[in-house]
């Protein structure tokens, strides 16, 4: 702090880039399917306390979850051309510092929760367990991806439990769908540093599924779009939501596209397509409660 007792501007900037903040696309990839468990939970009419709740917890959640990645990757980001710019590696801000704005965060999410029910309250622990280990399974297994999914979705079972639903299986069929899109999207993300995860030993899916990573993100994204109609099926969506569907196949196939020749800057472009995916089903399904609000 400076002689007034502020933070300096440059350590202010540090902390936004260091929470990722000035890069939103992890904030919308987890806000999308937020978006389609409140609205189907609640037959289209979520409580706007709970939205509001849930929105904040989004970002709040996505900030700290990127602080506690540079916190375990701290040693091996500069090695890596595309992190070597990151906060924790150029010294901008310290080990003691990104851990005390992880546990401010985590601070603000829990405020958030405890104005919900106690059951949510309960669920809530298990995404905080899922988002703080994710950055160091990377270490252990080649399936980081599948915890990364598991803790993006988790906001699916817990946007139901707050709107008093019960977890029946069109709500875990939600959720696998998530997981299997979001391994799939992370795949796409972890093939632009597969190279460099090689040479320091970070282990990854583009890494594990080798020659065979298109084809595996291929069908990771048919599962979830056949468990997605799957619902729809369940729950009688209409042509709004088919038709997202439909936009969401060729949103996948354009992405396929680009990563045929495997080159790091267009399966960058890749994954953050993902958000259009994301947003096209989102949009799908307000349509539907909009325009046949008595039909669930």
């Amino acid at each position: 702090m400076d002689n007034t007792g502020k933070l300096p501007a440059a350590k202010l900037n540090a902390y936004w880039r260091l929470m990722r903040a000035d890069k939103p696309i992890g904030i919308y990839l987890l806000l999308w399917p937020c978006v389609w468990a409140l609205w189907i939970a609640s037959a289209g009419i979520p409580d706007l306390h709970i939205l509001v709740v849930f929105v904040l917890g989004v970002v709040v959640m996505r900030s700290a979850g990127c602080v506690i990645n540079d916190y375990a990757d701290r040693k091996v980001d500069g090695l890596v051309e595309r992190s070597s710019t990151r906060p924790l590696v150029t010294g901008e801000v310290t080990e003691k510092e990104a851990l005390g704005l992880f546990f401010v965060l985590l601070c603000f999410a829990l405020i958030l929760v405890l104005t919900l029910s106690w059951l949510t309250v309960l669920m809530s622990v298990g995404g905080l367990i899922l988002a703080t280990i994710y950055p160091f399974m990377k270490r252990y297994t080649h399936l980081p991806q599948v915890v990364l999914g598991a803790a993006f979705g988790w906001s699916i079972p817990m946007a139901f439990v707050a709107i008093g639903q019960p977890l029946g299986w069109v709500v875990w069929a939600l959720y696998f769908a998530n997981l299997a899109w979001t391994v799939a999207f992370d795949t796409e993300y972890a093939m632009v540093d597969k190279n460099d995860d090689i040479k320091v030993g970070v282990k990854s899916t583009a890494i594990l599924f080798g020659q065979y990573d298109k084809l595996i993100i291929l069908l990771l994204q048919i599962l979830s779009l056949l468990l997605l109609t799957a619902v729809a099926l369940n729950l009688s969506l209409s042509w709004t939501f088919y038709l997202a569907l439909v936009i969401s196949m060729g949103l996948f196939l354009y992405q396929h596209r680009l990563i045929k020749d495997r080159e790091r800057s267009l399966c960058f472009k890749a994954f953050l397509h993902n958000h259009y995916v994301g947003l096209v089903l989102a949009l799908g399904i307000i349509a539907h409660y909009a325009i046949y609000p008595a039909s669930i």
